[in-house]
C-alpha cells in the first residue's frame, strides 16, 4: 500500500496482525498500517530476544543502582520520556527494562518507542516474560536488578507482573507515570485505601485471589510515602483535590467535577491522598519539541477504542454510533485502537467507509507529526487530555465523545459506568461542544 499519514513500522517490528480484506461486494478493504518514512535520527532497530528468553541488551549493561524503569506498553515508555524530559539532569541516564506484550501491535509499537529512547540516550533491555511457570520463574530472575535500583518508575499498578516485583523491591523513591487513564482509578482506589481493582472489572475471588493477596498488599504499601520513601505521580490527567468523602465512589460520583477547573477529585483535601504524594503535571513537552508541528487537513479524524473487546461496551451498538459519527462529522479517518479485534475494523470500514488507520506508534506523536484533521473526536480515553496540549496551536481541536449508558454490555458496574463518565466530563471544557451537543450527537447514535 502506498505510505500514508501514519508512522512506518520499525524495519525489524513484528507486523500487528492483518486485517482480513472485506468480501467481494462487503465494502472498502481495511487497510494496512501506514508508513511515513523513517523516525527522526533513524536509529538502527532494537534487537530481537535471544535464544532462551533474554534479549540482547541496548546500550549500557544492567542498571547496578539509580534510576530504573519498568515498560509494559507504549505509552508508559513515551510517558517515561516525557518524566525524564521534565527531570532533566536528574533522570539522565534512566534504564529501561521492557516487559512486551504478547499482542503483536503493542510488540511493534514497543520497539518504534524502544528506538526513540535509546536515540535520547537511555539503555534499553528487552526482557521476554512468558505466561505460566516459566514466565513467574523469569520474572523472579529480575528480581537481583529491580533490587539494585534506587528509584523505580512504573506505568501500571494494576499489573501483577508489576506488583509481584514491586512486592520484592524496597526503593526509596517510586514514580507512576500514565499508562491510560487508569491513573484515575489508581489514585481514587489508593485515596480508598482499597485493594487495587481494574476500573471495569470487579474484585477478584477464590483460591488464586487470595494467594496472591499478600503480593498485592506489600506492593501497595510500596506505593504509599513514608519517612524512607518518596512516591511521585507524574500525570497528564486531571488530578485535583480537594473533594469532599462523599465523592470518593466513582472517581467522579454523579455530577460535575468538584475539583478545580474540571479536575477529577481524588480525595478531600489533607486525608484523600497519602500525606507526601507528589504530583507532577506532564506537559507533553518531549512529544511537542521532538515532532511537529502538523499539517491541519480538514474533516475530522475518529479515535476508536478498546471497549468493546474488553467486554464494556456492545459490539452492534459501538458499530453504530460510529457510523452515525462519521456521516454526522465528516469523519474520514478512524484512528484503530491497538487492542481492537480485525473483524471489527472491517466492519467499520464497510459500513461507513472510513479509512482505517493502525498507527505503530502512540497516537500522541502521529497526531503531532501529523497530517491530523482540523477535528478529532474521541471516545473517553487518555487522549482526551493528552491531545489538547500536543496539538495547542496548530487549529485542531479535540472533542470527547460520551458513551451512552444503553451502549454498555450487561453486567457491566455502575462502578464502571462512571468512570468513563468522568473521563469525559473532566476533559478541556473547550474542546466539547457546546450545551454537551456532542451527547446529542454521540448519545443519538445509540
Amino acid at each position: 500500500m502506498t505510505a500514508g499519514p501514519g508512522v512506518s513500522p520499525a524495519p525489524d517490528a513484528p507486523e500487528p496482525a492483518p486485517v482480513p480484506a472485506a468480501p467481494p461486494g462487503g465494502g472498502p478493504p481495511v487497510p494496512e498500517p501506514l508508513g511515513a518514512g523513517p523516525l527522526p535520527g533513524a536509529v538502527p532497530p532494537v534487537p530481537a530476544p535471544a535464544p532462551g528468553g533474554y534479549a540482547v541488551p541496548v546500550g549500557r549493561s544492567a542498571p547496578t543502582g539509580g534510576t530504573l524503569a519498568l515498560i509494559e506498553s507504549p505509552v508508559q515508555l513515551l510517558n517515561t520520556l516525557e518524566w525524564t524530559r521534565a527531570r532533566g539532569a536528574g533522570a539522565a541516564g534512566t534504564a529501561l527494562l521492557v516487559l512486551p506484550p504478547r499482542q503483536a501491535g503493542g510488540r511493534g509499537q514497543l520497539r518504534r518507542m524502544a528506538e526513540l529512547a535509546r536515540d535520547a540516550g537511555h539503555p534499553v533491555h528487552w526482557r521476554e516474560v512468558r505466561p505460566g511457570p516459566s514466565g513467574l520463574r523469569g520474572l523472579t530472575a529480575l528480581v537481583p536488578r529491580v533490587r539494585r535500583a534506587s528509584h523505580l518508575v512504573i506505568g501500571d499498578p494494576f499489573s501483577r507482573r508489576m506488583q509481584l516485583l514491586l512486592s520484592m523491591a524496597g526503593p526509596e523513591r517510586v514514580t507512576v507515570v500514565d499508562d491510560g487513564t487508569a491513573t484515575l482509578e489508581f489514585l481514587a482506589q489508593m485515596a480508598r485505601g482499597e485493594r487495587l481493582v481494574r476500573w471495569h472489572r470487579r474484585p477478584p475471588s477464590g483460591l488464586r485471589a487470595a494467594l496472591f493477596g499478600p503480593i498485592a498488599g506489600r506492593a501497595v504499601s510500596r506505593l504509599v510515602p513514608g519517612p524512607d520513601r518518596r512516591v511521585e505521580v507524574f500525570t497528564a490527567m486531571p488530578v485535583g483535590v480537594p473533594a469532599p468523602p462523599a465523592e470518593l465512589g466513582g472517581p467522579l460520583a454523579a455530577g460535575d467535577p468538584a475539583g478545580p477547573a474540571g479536575e477529577v477529585p481524588v480525595g478531600p483535601a489533607g486525608a484523600g491522598l497519602p500525606p507526601g504524594l507528589e504530583i507532577t503535571r506532564n506537559r507533553l513537552e518531549w512529544t511537542r519539541s521532538a515532532f511537529g508541528p502538523p499539517a491541519v487537513q480538514e474533516g475530522a479524524d475518529l479515535v476508536g477504542t478498546s471497549l468493546v473487546e474488553t467486554g464494556v461496551v456492545r459490539e452492534d451498538r459501538y458499530l453504530a454510533g460510529v457510523a452515525e459519527l462519521a456521516a454526522r462529522h465528516d469523519v474520514r479517518r478512524y484512528f484503530a485502537h491497538r487492542r481492537e479485534s480485525p473483524e471489527k475494523l472491517r466492519r467499520i470500514a464497510a459500513d461507513s467507509g472510513l479509512e482505517i488507520v493502525r498507527p505503530d506508534l502512540p497516537l500522541e506523536l502521529v497526531a503531532r507529526r501529523g497530517p491530523i484533521a482540523r477535528r478529532v473526536l474521541s471516545f473517553p480515553s487518555t487522549v482526551v487530555h493528552t491531545l489538547p496540549p500536543v496539538l495547542a496551536g496548530t487549529g485542531a481541536a479535540v472533542t470527547a465523545c460520551p458513551i451512552p449508558a444503553e451502549w454498555l454490555s450487561a453486567g457491566v458496574t455502575e462502578r464502571a459506568g462512571r468512570f468513563l463518565a468522568s473521563v469525559v466530563e473532566s476533559a478541556p471544557a473547550g474542546d466539547r461542544p457546546d450545551g454537551g451537543a456532542e451527547s446529542g450527537g454521540t448519545d443519538s447514535a445509540a
